[in-house]
């Protein structure tokens, strides 16, 4: 699986959330809107699972700061004009933020999107084991 997954060094997850609202929330018809998401462990991960059709790899931000992963683009729509008779599928910025259980081994974790899934694996980090002497 290609690695997408980035450390936010110039930026916190605090202050772009805060940009992403900031740039949309002057309009009143549309908003940020957060995908269906599932976030689950086995033994020796933390996989979650965002489903998004439509999408490239290259259009996701994967970000993990501070024990939250922070998955967010913006999924363009069709510039034709159009009368909706109904509309379900959501277009535009998108976000979700997720906060892992655990620790994580961040430089063996990756992300890959397939099928119109954004599947992020989080390697568990590790336990140092402690020796006690008798």
């Amino acid at each position: 699986m290609p690695t997408v997954i980035r450390r936010s060094e110039t930026i916190t997850l605090t202050e772009k959330r805060r940009e992403i609202l900031h740039a949309v929330g002057w309009q009143v018809t549309q908003s940020i809107w957060s995908p269906p998401t599932d976030v689950y462990e086995t033994e020796k991960e933390y996989i979650v699972r965002v489903e998004i059709a439509g999408m490239r790899e290259s259009d996701f931000e994967v970000i993990f700061e501070n024990g939250f992963l922070f998955v967010g683009g913006v999924r363009p729509d069709v510039l034709e004009r159009r009368a909706y008779h109904q509309m379900e599928i959501r277009f535009g910025k998108f976000s979700t933020s997720i906060a892992v259980p655990g620790p994580v081994d961040l430089d063996r974790s990756e992300a890959q999107y397939k099928d119109g899934f954004m599947t992020v694996v989080l390697l568990k980090a590790k336990s140092k084991e402690i020796k006690v002497e008798e």
